[in-house]
């Protein structure tokens, strides 16, 4: 079992990173396929109860890897962490199937109490760009894509593409296949959700003026004419 994930492991690697030739240089030259190796070794020891190892196989990873995760996290297959340094993922984190981390992502839990859920969820299919932070236990839906140095503290639903801090969405059910894997979870063209803010407020200050200067020039033309006016005449 193990072995057939690490087949996984490696040939999602080969799927996903044209800069990986063989399979010899994803186990001996990838820190993402060593950490994965780590928190399978780590996780059999904690859940078996042996909690101080797996602690301690964990804090070996992260030192060799720079690549935190806990070993009380759920993983699902085929989880591909590219470039990896600066990756934390916190004890009660749940990773679906297929799911990509870049750099410097952190899956933080937000509560100081025990025994709760603290960590968010990552559905099947979600890309998290590098830098990116999903902070308690939220749910990120099936195939959403988090910007880089996005900061999630919400819901996202499945299919959206959320930017920015806080995260806002910006593309929203695109239904990406399987296929058309988007790096660093951001597809060409993403619309700028404060610039877009920005050009619908100034369309409504123009719209505004329009309306305005018409209402002037209304006033204006009902005025009456000074010399139109008879109190106007000298009185004699």
């Amino acid at each position: 079992m193990i072995f057939k994930n690490l087949r996984n492991q490696i040939s999602v690697v080969l799927e996903h990173d044209p800069a990986a030739r063989s399979a010899l240089e994803v186990i001996f030259c990838y820190p993402g396929f060593h950490a994965i190796v780590f928190y399978s070794l780590s996780s059999c020891a904690w859940r078996n109860g042996l909690k101080l190892l797996g602690r301690f196989i964990s804090h070996l990873g992260r030192i060799l890897t720079g690549i935190e995760i806990h070993p009380a996290a759920t993983v699902g297959d085929r989880l591909f962490i590219d470039h990896g340094m600066g990756v934390v993922i916190g004890a009660t984190t749940e990773i679906g199937n297929d799911v990509t981390l870049y750099q410097g992502v952190t899956l933080g839990g937000t509560s100081l109490k025990r025994g709760i859920k603290r960590h968010p969820t990552l559905e099947d299919g979600v890309i998290v760009g590098a830098g990116a932070k999903i902070l308690g236990p939220i749910i990120i839906g099936k195939n959403a894509r988090v910007g880089s140095n996005a900061v999630v503290v919400t819901n996202v639903d499945a299919e959206t593409t959320v930017v920015g801090v806080p995260a806002k969405v910006t593309r929203a059910k695109s239904q990406p296949s399987k296929s058309s894997f988007l790096a660093y979870g951001t597809p060409d063209n993403v619309p700028d959700p404060v610039a877009r803010a920005l050009e619908i407020a100034l369309q409504q200050v123009q719209s505004l003026k329009s309306r305005i200067d018409q209402l002037e020039a209304k006033m204006n033309s009902a005025e009456p004419d000074d010399n139109d006016n008879p109190n106007n005449n000298d009185n004699l």
